[in-house]
Formats: C-alpha cells, structure tokens, sequence
C-alpha cells in the first residue's frame, strides 16, 4: 500500500529528495544503539551532520545531549525542537541488514527516526534560511525511565538557549502513516513508582498459624490496590495503578519473612495523584493492622509528571501537520496516551506541544511497523522520514513567521 500523497509544499519535496540519505543515517543509528547517557557515537554523528550544515553545535549538555543553533532574519522569538536519542536494553528479534549490532540493545521505540527526521529538519532549514528567529535543534539523551531531559534542563539549556517555546515529537505505531495526532491538552500520563515492604513472622510451611505471612497480606494487598482507581477516584479522572513486581521467599516448606513489592501509578493530574497515593498509604496501613504484618509503603521520587500542552502551540502543531499533509490526516481527538514521557519536565518551564506521527499500521504493506513501542520485533517506519523532517520545518515558519527577504541569513 502505497503512503498518501501529501500537500505538495517546497519542504515536502525538498525532504523527499532527502530521503535515501536519510534512511542511511537513521539505519546506521538502528545498527549502534547506545542506552542513556551513553550516547557518544550517537551524539558525533549529530556534531557531523550539524557542521556540515555550517550549524553551530554544542555538546555535553545533559552528559551526552547536543544543541544545533540556526537562525535567520531579525525576529527575537525563539523555538526548541527535541529529539531523543537514546535506545533500550532490549534483544533485538529482527534479522533485516541493519538489525543491532549490539546484543541486548536497540531501538525499540523509534528514537533513531526521531533524531534523523530532525537532521532532516536542520537540512531543510539550513538551504531555506527564510524564517525570523532563532531555532534550537536539541538531541536529548536519556529519554527512556532516566530523565535526560532533566539533566539537560538543570545543566542550563534554558539560559543557555533561551527560548518562548519547545516542541517534540513521537513515532506512534497503530496511527497510520502520513497522520499526525495533535492534542490541546494532556497527551501522556504523569508516572510515580511505589515499592512496598512487608514484614511478617516466617516459618514453617506446615505450621502457618505460627506466622504472620507476608505473602498471604501481600496477595491481599495486590488485590486491594485494584480499588483505588475504581472506588476512590472519581470515574471521570484517569488513572492506572499496577503492582508489577512481587518477590518472596526461596524454599518450598518456608514461610518467609518478608515479601517486596513494586508497581506504578499513572494520571493526568496533580490532585489524583495525591488521592491515589493517600489511599495506597491507608490500604497499606490498614491491611498491616488487619493481618498482624508490618507494611512500609515507600513513593519514588525522579517520576515524571504529566505531559500537558498548551493551545497556542497545540494550534502551531495542527497548522504546520496540515500544510504538510491535508487537514483530514491531523487527528485532534485521539485518547491521550497513559504512557509517560519526560519532554513533560520542558513543559514545566515553557509552553510547547508534543505530537505524535504515524508510524503506520500492521495492515500497510512495506511500512515494518507491524510491532509496538518497546517491542523486539519493532522497527521505525522510513517511510515516514520525510513527512517529520517536512513537519518540523513547517513548524518553525508557523511559530517564528518569514524573515523580509532582504534579512534571509541574517542576524
């Protein structure tokens, strides 16, 4: 099934013609995946792309992340645009040329497309030069559980690079390709992690009423913990709570003494997360008490908040995806998302919109999508290169506006 003809813009056509050379960059990213904070390689190839480009390029912000500077005409605005770089521990299943090259990691979320889609960006924005403002390409390390875009926030990218907005992105499986999905609003969940302690009386496995048996009140806890979505949440609010971890015990005629708990809680706001928290405390004390066991219930702190845009930028985004490719392939009623994603903490200093883009469907034949984020047998849809580096110059022209033609290049 052939991708759907978009709107036929200078961009587009010039990205088009990028996009072999794309698809080799963004193949050789798949074949050397580095992991947060390891992004080295990952992080010269951005440096010698952006200097042929003539860029100006700084590195080591956030350990590993890299800003290219672009900027043309007058205007004082200034814009971010993000990618993330960072790949997963992972086994890659794929057996296609540019499978990793590097056992237990890869890329399994499409973060390689995201960071050639933006070089593909800086191409077309570096020929054009007709935009008023300043652009700040930033390659983020550490997207995935480890906060690289904390990191880069607290070694200064805003002072450094100071900006009125910030803008991303993300591949999204399922969403066809040539669609993009816009949201004024929520668009990803906030994520806490929560370990929980018990502490019984072990011994005998013949002999249980000489316990006190942390399995037993942690299998009644893993239950309980179902009902704080379903009957102390409002059911207009949000929210998943998971218990994804339980270890106990090592023999099979002991009763341990203890038993280690661990999950998530995701939502979309500030006040049923604090609901949600109190009431797993209560539960937590409340079975204690109930089943004569010690429970320490234990919130993590380094979670990322929920990912919230705001309109005008959400309004930037729809307006740049439409002129790419047709206002009946941006979707602006897709269900926000409860996965979590740390370009939230940008959003916690600067206004900006995180979109996604189709990575295609199962059905569309040749798009090597057929697999889910996270998922070994995944692979980013090349297809699609043209259609983000086109967006995100689009982008820039809609937030920053033309430079008078006699200022094109200057500043």
């Amino acid at each position: 099934m052939p991708l759907p003809c978009p709107v036929r813009t200078r961009f587009f056509d010039t990205a088009l013609n990028e996009q072999a050379a794309l698809q080799t960059i963004r193949r050789d990213l798949h074949a050397h995946p580095e992991t947060a904070f390891r992004e080295t390689r990952t992080a010269d190839v951005i440096a010698r792309e952006l200097a042929a480009l003539g860029i100006e390029t700084h590195r080591g912000i956030g350990k590993t992340g890299v800003v290219g500077v672009l900027w043309a005409g007058n205007g004082g605005r200034a814009i971010g645009l993000r990618a993330d770089m960072d790949a997963l521990p992972i086994h890659e299943a794929n057996d296609f040329a540019h499978r990793s090259a590097l056992d237990g990691c890869m890329h399994a979320c499409g973060h390689d497309g995201h960071v050639t889609m933006l070089l593909g960006a800086a191409r077309l924005l570096a020929a054009s030069r007709d935009f008023d403002g300043t652009v700040y390409l930033i390659f983020q390390p550490a997207e995935e559980s480890q906060g690289g875009s904390k990191a880069m926030i607290e070694d200064g990218l805003f002072e450094r690079f100071p900006m009125d907005a910030v803008y991303g992105l993300h591949n999204w499986p399922g969403l066809p390709a040539g669609h993009f999905a816009v949201h004024a609003g929520a668009v990803m969940a906030g994520t806490d992690r929560f370990d929980i302690r018990i502490r019984g009386i072990g011994g005998h496995a013949a002999m249980p009423h000489l316990t006190a048996d942390p399995i037993h009140a942690g299998a009644a806890l893993v239950q309980a913990v179902q009902s704080v979505v379903s009957r102390s949440l409002d059911p207009f609010d949000a929210a998943v709570v998971s218990v994804t971890c339980f270890h106990s015990g090592d023999v099979y005629n002991v009763i341990p003494a203890q038993a280690e708990l661990s999950g998530t809680l995701r939502s979309f706001s500030q006040n049923v997360r604090q609901r949600a928290f109190s009431r797993l405390a209560e539960l937590c004390a409340g079975l204690a008490a109930a089943l004569g066991v010690e429970i320490d219930f234990f919130p993590r702190d380094g979670n990322y908040p929920p990912t919230i845009n705001t309109a005008a930028e959400a309004m930037n985004c729809q307006q740049a995806a439409a002129a790419v490719m047709g206002r009946e392939r941006v979707r602006t009623d897709e269900r926000p998302s409860m996965g979590a994603e740390d370009f939230s903490f940008y959003l916690q200093h600067k206004p900006g919109a995180y979109i996604w883009i189709g990575n295609g469907t199962a059905e569309e034949a040749g798009t090597n999508c057929g697999a889910g984020l996270h998922n070994p047998a995944y692979d980013f849809n090349d297809g699609i290169l043209p259609f983000g580096a086109a967006y995100w110059a689009e982008l820039v022209h809609h937030a920053l506006g033309q430079a008078a033609p006699n200022m094109v290049g200057d500043k």
